[in-house]
Order: C-alpha cells, then structure tokens, then sequence
C-alpha cells in the first residue's frame, strides 16, 4: 500500500519529501505571490520593469535546466536536492539587500534558477524513494506542492492587506525560513548515489527529438495554470458582472480538487499510452472549460457563476490529467542514467510557458473576447491530440525495454 495512513506516504524517506516539499513549497508560495509586490512597494522599482525582471529570469532558469539536470545525474540528486533549498533560503534573504534594479535581476535570477533546480532534483529523488508506484508518489508530492503554496500564498496575503514596506519585509524573512525548515528536513533524505552520466552526451536530451516535442506539447497544454490566475480574473472583471469573490472563489476551487484527486488520478496512469490518452482528455477537458467561459461574455447573475463553475470543474480534470500525463512521460521515456538531464529538457515547456504565457493569454483571452477563448481552446486541444502520435514515434526511437508499457 502507498498510504499507510490516511494522508501520510508508507516509508521514512517519503514523509521527509512530502514535509520538505510542505515547506519548500509555502515558500514558493510566498515568492510567486508577494515578490512583484515586495520589489514595487518596498525597493520601488517601477511595476512594468518589474514584470520584465522577473521574465529574464524565468528564461534563465529555463536554459539552465539542462546543466541543471546533468549536474544532479553526475553528483547525485540529493545533492542538488540540497543546494537548491540553501540557494534558494539564502536568496529570499537576498531580497533585503536589494537597492535597485541590478541586484533586484541578480537576486530573482538566483532565486528562480534555485527553483528550476529544485524541480529537476526531485524527479530522480521520487523515483529512487518510491516504494510502490513512482507515478503515485509523485502525484501525491504534486497535492502536497499544491496545499504549501496556498497557505504561503494565504501568509503573503496579510503582507498585501498590510501593504507597508516593513510588512513584506517580514514576509521575506518567513520565507527565507521556509526554505530553511525545508533543508532541515531534506537532510534526512537517504544516500542517492550519482548516475553513470558519462554514458550520456552531453546534450543527448536535446537531441531526443520526440522527447523535445513532447516536452513543447506539454508546454502549451501547461499555459493552463495561468488561465486560472491571470486571464479568468481579468476576464471576470472586464467582461461579466460576476461577484468579486469569484475570483478567489475559482483558485481556492480548483486547489482544492487537485490536492483531493491528484494521487486518485494518476493511480491508473502507468505507460506512455495510457500518458497520450491522458493528455488528450486534458486538451479536451480545457478546450470544454475555455468555450465555458467563453460563453459567459456579457452575463450576469447565476447564470455566468454557474458557467464559471463549470469551467474551473473541467479546467481542474483537464489539469489533473495533464499533470499525470506529463509525469509519465517525462520520467518512463528518458533513460534511466540521464534522468535527470532528460527531466531538465522536458521542464523547459513548462518554463516557456510561464514565460510567455500570460502574455499569450492577456492577448487573446482580453484583447479578442470570445473568440480568442475558443481560440485557446482549439490550442489545448491540438496539443492534447498531437501527444499520441508523438509518444508512438518516441517509442520506436529507444529501446524496447524503455519504450514497452509498463505493467498495470
């Protein structure tokens, strides 16, 4: 049995990444929420060189996913594992020095290319820990990343209330600690030994061509987690007559059905076929959920929340899916003595997607109404139906042992 209890992974090892992942997480919690407001509010610098500041280093810990990877192949993940967590408490910390835009961009590239190394780590830690299925608990390490960062995004919150200077700077404080608490923990992680990388090329992964294009398809499909932050919002508030509240109705909504449904749903997501199917039911879950808010252009009342309602129901299946879909393919197509090497290539969508999604979205969704929903829509679906005939090509380019379902 996974579970042991009812919330709690079987083994020791587990429950240390599932407490390290609590806490690494609410401080990312606190990043993502507060460290635009903390570097407007409290170091001054203007809002729209803020926006570009924090897209630099988005790409920089995009590019440097594949050193990244490489790194924890030939040292060891725990390693990597480790030093991210330090980078990233010693960073936080940073914050506090900051005085212009120069050590503002050194800071936040620091602090996000920790993150970027964070994630290319823990992939290799999960599948070397596991004491059943890896896809469960990765699944069930995803629910914990989910409730950390909400209530560090719950602790950012009394820091906007306050909106003082001194107020974030306590925020940067608790989430250097966070960082901290989350090494302290992390220290109890088994021995991990190095991989043999020297059996891989250097860039062997970029050179996997249908690992690249799945990892692009899994980059458009993942545009979907700022649907829910950056485009609904400003759709609620300049398209329909919807109540305020149903902007932080719809986050805590759909946080809610990812940490309950997660492990649930990637239970039965176990070869890179069932992993095609998957992300096809994910295009298509946000394709329903797009023309849904589509559809509540100009409404108002029970009509537009039940609309909206719909919409984060199916965004929310669309993004389990989608996660367990890509969890599957990353891990099970990339050979085992580059892992990872493999997981920093394919976290590059995602980057790219954060990087340039939210414009993407403020263009379309905004800027055309409706018909840039739909448009969206029809995106998330080509790219949902475009991962089987990619996974099927992936297979006849590896070994047979690699490329094989793997048993249910």
């Amino acid at each position: 049995m996974f579970f042991s209890g009812k919330f709690l992974p079987a083994s020791g090892a587990e429950r240390t990444l599932a407490g390290t992942t609590l806490l690494s997480s609410m401080g990312k919690g606190i990043f993502l929420t507060a460290g635009v407001l903390y570097l407007t509010r409290a170091v001054s610098l203007p809002a729209v060189e803020t926006g570009v500041l924090f897209s630099v280093a988005g790409l920089v810990s995009v590019l440097a996913g594949v050193p990244l990877g490489r790194t924890a192949d030939r040292f060891g993940p725990r390693l990597v594992f480790w030093c991210s967590l330090a980078t990233s408490s010693v960073s936080a910390f940073a914050f506090l020095l900051c005085r212009g835009y120069a050590d503002s961009l050194f800071v936040v590239v620091v602090a996000t290319s920790a993150q970027a190394a964070l994630l290319v780590a823990r992939g290799p830690v999960i599948n070397r820990i596991a004491t059943g299925k890896p896809q469960e608990l990765r699944a069930y390490v995803r629910s914990v990343t989910n409730a950390g960062i909400a209530l560090g995004a719950a602790v950012a919150g009394w820091a906007a209330s306050q909106d003082t200077a001194q107020a974030y700077r306590v925020l940067v404080v608790v989430c250097g600690f966070c960082f901290a608490a989350a090494l302290l923990v992390a220290l109890r992680l088994p021995q991990l030994a190095p991989l043999s990388a020297e059996r891989a090329s250097r860039w062997a992964a970029l050179r996997d061509r249908p690992y690249v294009v799945l990892s692009l398809i899994d980059g458009v499909l993942s545009i979907q987690y700022r649907v829910l932050t950056v485009a609904l919002p400003l759709w609620i508030v300049t398209a329909t007559e919807t109540p305020r509240w149903t902007v932080s109705a719809a986050v805590v909504f759909n946080t809610v059905l990812v940490i309950l449904f997660q492990v649930r749903v990637s239970r039965g997501i176990d070869s890179p076929p069932r992993a095609a199917r998957a992300m096809l039911a994910a295009g298509l879950f946000l394709m329903l959920s797009c023309l849904a808010v589509a559809a509540t252009a100009g409404t108002s009342g029970s009509t537009a929340i039940a609309l909206l309602a719909f919409a984060v129901t199916v965004h929310s299946l669309g993004e389990l899916q989608q996660a367990a879909g890509g969890f599957e393919l990353s891990n099970t197509l990339a050979p085992p003595h580059a892992l990872g090497q493999y997981l920093g290539v394919f976290g590059m969508g995602m980057g790219f997607a954060e990087s340039f999604g939210p414009a993407l979205l403020t263009w379309l969704c905004i800027g055309w109404g409706w018909p840039g929903w739909c448009l969206m829509g029809a995106m998330f679906l080509a790219a949902g139906a475009s991962a089987g005939p990619v996974v099927r090509w992936a297979g006849r380019t590896r070994p047979a042992a690699q490329a094989e379902p793997q048993p249910a």
